[in-house]
């Protein structure tokens, strides 16, 4: 074995059984290239974090004290889903053989979240593996296609027809209020070609909701029409929800070990109860952030440097986006506070955006994810040795290869004075998948305390979803209409 074998193993370890077991799943974040000794002018020092101490201390206070009133209850999603588990684990066992597609209808955290841990956890191209060797080994494959379809486009819709038989399928329909008018019109649509191919009784096996316990038209609609329901706390908000049947349903149903899931996340909660920053990677993470929008650094880019991790980008922007992306504070002044979540992918857009990133303005951090361990190795043959450029790949893996890229953008950043840090997972498991998830709400938590807004909250959506509401004529939306009426007419001479 090779000096860089040693460095870089194939292995790659199941979930720990236990807890105690977790110490070689544990995430690092290497932040050296955020301070100031090493990007110089727009790094941080570390008297910068002990003049922001009070600030600290006083988020970390109200964190603790939100949640011991309930007020984040995705907090406590680790340790209260242990039952729902075994209850979507069985739901999947029982549904499995019949079921050939399933299907997502669902938008926002109910959509992003589930595409992350399926691109995380299994093959990347899981659909068009022959059914007995979709899944991973534990428990064994034979799992269901999996589809999300979270647009209203009408060709992506009618396209997916072509491809399913909704006969075999399994429509899983995510709404908390059961009022979003994108998946309630698919589930609108859908029901109605179930019920005309296979009658009403029959089409109800093919549908199963994921909503609100109490409150809302979906829950009405499941109990009506006796459909199979999977409850999200109440509590909890679509981009805090992955950790809940929003996420762990769709998973259970591609072989995912959800129970690894939550354990990593519990896990990382342990971690995440430290107030001391040094100690606690989402603090930690959450103050480098806001102290570089403190400093007109007002973009942060993810770029991880594995294709498992490629949608983790896409959860992540829209948690951080619309968590912390707001207009008043909690006092209601007028802030307009934010970060904007840029995604990217090592290496692919080394040869696209880096550019940008190296030489381009001094307003955005590069948060680098990173993994010790692929689950695949693959060696480059030793040819062409008699071509330089060529012949120096010769007996080394993409493993390698890959690593080093992601270690030479990261040098070419720090020495263009360009502040990022690093994310590393030991692997890509569902222990470790579920620890970054929760790392990353809790960090979105933090940051919206030290920034003095409320992060669970979205009034811009909001806003856009009453417009549409009003455009069609939906009940109680009048004055809205109103208003939408009274808006200046475009003037034609701005359209070319």
């Amino acid at each position: 074995m090779s000096q860089m074998d040693e460095l870089y193993p194939p292995a790659h370890p199941e979930p720990p059984a236990h807890p105690e077991d977790s110490a070689d799943m544990k995430i690092r974040l290497d932040f050296n290239n955020m301070m100031s000794e090493f990007v110089g002018k727009y790094g941080f020092s570390e008297q910068d974090f002990v003049d922001l101490g009070g600030k600290v201390s006083k988020a970390a206070l109200a964190c603790t004290q939100k949640r011991a009133a309930g007020g984040m209850d995705w907090r406590d999603l680790p340790y209260n889903q242990g039952d729902v588990a075994a209850d979507i684990k069985a739901y999947a066992q029982e549904m499995k053989a019949e079921t050939d597609a399933f299907v997502v209808l669902g938008i926002g955290g109910s959509a992003l979240g589930p595409m992350a841990v399926q691109q995380a956890i299994n093959h990347p191209f899981y659909n068009e593996l022959p059914r007995e060797k979709r899944g991973p080994t534990r428990p064994p494959g034979g799992w269901p296609r999996l589809y999300v379809a979270d647009n209203v486009d009408p060709e992506r819709l009618v396209y997916l027809f072509d491809i399913i038989d909704i006969t075999k399928s399994l429509f899983n329909v995510i709404s908390k209020s059961g009022s979003t008018s994108e998946t309630m019109s698919q589930f609108m649509i859908i029901k109605t070609m179930l019920e005309e191919k296979l009658g009403k009784e029959e089409a109800k096996r093919h549908i199963v909701c994921t909503t609100d316990k109490e409150k809302g038209n979906l829950i009405k609609i499941a109990r009506e029409e006796g459909y199979k329901t999977f409850v999200i706390p109440s509590g909890v908000g679509g981009r805090f929800s992955e950790l809940t049947p929003v996420g762990l349903l769709p998973a259970a149903f591609c072989g995912v070990d959800i129970e690894a899931l939550l354990a990593g996340a519990a896990d990382m909660d342990r971690l995440c109860q430290n107030e001391d920053i040094y100690a606690n990677p989402a603090y930690m993470f959450a103050v480098l952030n806001y102290m570089a929008m403190e400093r007109n650094m007002p973009i942060c880019v993810m770029m991880p440097y594995a294709d498992s991790l490629k949608y983790m980008s896409d959860w992540f922007a829209q948690l951080w986006a619309e968590s912390l992306g707001k207009k008043h504070d909690l006092d209601g002044k007028t802030v307009n506070v934010g970060q904007t979540p840029v995604k990217a992918l090592g290496v692919t857009d080394q040869h696209s955006q880096v550019q940008l990133f190296t030489e381009g303005p001094f307003d955005k951090i590069v948060i680098l994810l990173g993994v010790d361990r692929y689950k695949e190795t693959i060696t480059i043959p030793k040819i062409y040795a008699d071509i330089p450029s060529l012949g120096f790949l010769g007996g080394v893996t993409h493993n390698q290869l890959i690593q080093v890229e992601q270690a030479a953008t990261e040098y070419a950043l720090m020495v263009s004075g360009k502040p990022n840090m690093t994310i590393t997972l030991p692997c890509v498991n569902e222990f470790t998948i579920g620890g970054l998830m929760y790392m990353l709400e809790v960090a979105t938590g933090f940051a919206g305390e030290l920034m003095n807004i409320n992060a669970f909250d979205q009034p811009g959506v909001e806003e856009g979803k009453n417009a549409a509401y009003a455009t069609f004529g939906r009940p109680g939306y009048e004055a809205k209409k109103q208003e939408l009426d009274s808006r200046p007419q475009k003037n034609v001479k701005y359209i070319i």
